[in-house]
């Protein structure tokens, strides 16, 4: 199991190689964004890395956020692409309960990281 911190929130246990977008929404009880339902599209499932950042990305997280000029924000990431491997600690920026005008999260994400993650460096 991998402890996730989420400042303001508290520390919560994760089950091993969960989607970090569902350890969010399940575990910890964010109401994180995920309006494409999880699927490396939208980058609203933002999260902002404090510690443990994993080092590799999904191509399809690199392609995106290169795509919407967020490459080269330290610490930016899409918790839907995310498996919870090791400990990390976050900031949850990108809330239902912030972001005006949505009536939802989005659709629930799948349980595997979509598309099928193919792993690079980040």
């Amino acid at each position: 199991m991998a402890q996730l911190t989420v400042e303001g929130l508290g520390t919560f246990e994760i089950p091993a190689k969960k989607r970090l977008v569902l350890a969010l929404t399940d575990e910890a009880a964010v109401d994180q964004m995920h309006a494409c339902g999880g699927n490396a599209r939208c980058t609203t499932c933002r999260v902002e890395f404090v510690a443990g950042e994993p080092s590799q990305m999904t191509q399809a997280e690199k392609d995106i956020l290169a795509a919407r000029g967020l490459a080269a924000t330290a610490g930016l990431r899409l918790s839907c692409q995310i498996q919870c491997d090791h400990d990390m600690t976050l900031r949850a920026t990108s809330r239902l309960s912030t972001t005006p005008n949505r009536v939802d999260a989005g659709k629930r994400p799948g349980d595997q990281i979509a598309p099928p993650a193919v792993w690079v460096a980040k």
